[in-house]
Order: structure tokens, then C-alpha cells, then sequence
């Protein structure tokens, strides 16, 4: 068997996963349970992942509020990450499909936002690459409540911008500055109907004649 058709053989092995974990107002896919659902496939199948962080940026967002008539403070951290995602063919190690992707990690002590980035965006990953369908569209409940609380597009549409960006052959550290160019802000601070313009100008790029 080629790569593509091993990684078939793996989504065949998955139909369907049932949201096994809660949080606040959200049941949600833990990310254990989605890497168990496809680790034994894989061993099978001899199709290794490779992670590699290829961009990261953090930032803090702190809140003034008062407690008991006492000032307090607290910052949030928001780590991203750009990942490249390799599958491997044991059997054939030069036989490869790379996939960047895109992850993001909330933090309030500060130290644990890169590990979370990381394992939200193997959990997403999988998920999406193998066509997994869950009980209702899987997010992550603490992600998905702290970025309507500070009021960022998803992550899911910020993957999306930065895999159309990709595909239209330009250089992913190319794409904050032509955003800032554009829009005079981050790409984490876009909109919906910012987003929305910026793939429809990658789709115009995509469809000129070579």
C-alpha cells in the first residue's frame, strides 16, 4: 500500500466518535480519546506523525477587576502556534505528505499555553484529517469560551485562512504582514468579514491563469 491509501485504511477504522468529556455548558472530544481512536490503526498501518513547531507568538490580556472592595488583576495568555504536520510510511521513510496547521492555547499561570496549543491542535488535526464526525461540531470548551470572551475569530477559521494562504503558493511568515498591511491588526484580531474578504482574494489568486 502507498501512504494515502494506508491513511484511508485508518479513517475506514473510524466512523464515529461520541463526545466523552464536559465542561462548562460544552461536552466536548478529549484529545486521549481521539489519539487512542486512531493510535492502534496507525501502529498497523506502520504511519508515524510528525510534529514540528514552525512559528509561535504570545500574548497576555490583563483584567482589572474588583474583589471585596480589593483591586485585583488577572492575565490570560494566548500562545499560537503554526505547526507542519508529516505523516510518515514507515516502510518507505521518503514517502511523506506534509500539512501545515494551526493551534492555539489559553493559559492563565502562563507556562502551560504551548503544551495545550500543541495537544488542541493534534486533537483538531486528527479529527479533521481522517473525517471524523462527532455528535455535534467538537471544539474544545475552554478554548471556544475564552475566545468569544476576548472576542477572537476561531481557530478553525484562522486554520483555514492560514491553509487557503498556503495553498495559493505564499510563504506562511508572509501572511502577518500583508493582514497588517490590510487591516492594521493581527490576524488573531480579525473578524468574520475581514476573513471573509482575505479568502476570497487567496480564491481570485488561486484561479489566475499561470
Amino acid at each position: 500500500m502507498n501512504i494515502y491509501q494506508k491513511l484511508l485504511e485508518v479513517r475506514k477504522a473510524v466512523p464515529f466518535l461520541q463526545k466523552d468529556a464536559s465542561g462548562q455548558q460544552y461536552k466536548y472530544n478529549s484529545s486521549s480519546q481521539v489519539i487512542s481512536a486512531v493510535r492502534a490503526k496507525l501502529d498497523e498501518m506502520g504511519i508515524l506523525l510528525i510534529t514540528e513547531v514552525v512559528g509561535h507568538s504570545l500574548t497576555g490580556e490583563t483584567i482589572e477587576y474588583m474583589d471585596k472592595d480589593r483591586p485585583k488583576k488577572t492575565t490570560t495568555y494566548f500562545t499560537e502556534v503554526d505547526l507542519l504536520m508529516t505523516w510518515v510510511n514507515a516502510a518507505e521513510p521518503a514517502e511523506q505528505i506534509k500539512i501545515p496547521w494551526y493551534a492555539q492555547g489559553v493559559d492563565i499561570a502562563g507556562e502551560k499555553g504551548v503544551g495545550k496549543a500543541l495537544t488542541y491542535g493534534e486533537k483538531t488535526f486528527m479529527l479533521k484529517q481522517f473525517n471524523i464526525p462527532t455528535d455535534q461540531m467538537d471544539v474544545d470548551a475552554f478554548q471556544q469560551r475564552m475566545e468569544k470572551s476576548v472576542g477572537r475569530i476561531t481557530s478553525n477559521a484562522i486554520a483555514q485562512l492560514k491553509s487557503a494562504w498556503v495553498g495559493a503558493g505564499y510563504k506562511i511568515n508572509q501572511l502577518a504582514p500583508r493582514i497588517k498591511q490590510l487591516y492594521d491588526c493581527s490576524i488573531n484580531d480579525l473578524n468574520e468579514q475581514q476573513v471573509d474578504e482575505l479568502l476570497a482574494k487567496i480564491k481570485e489568486k488561486r484561479s489566475e491563469p499561470a
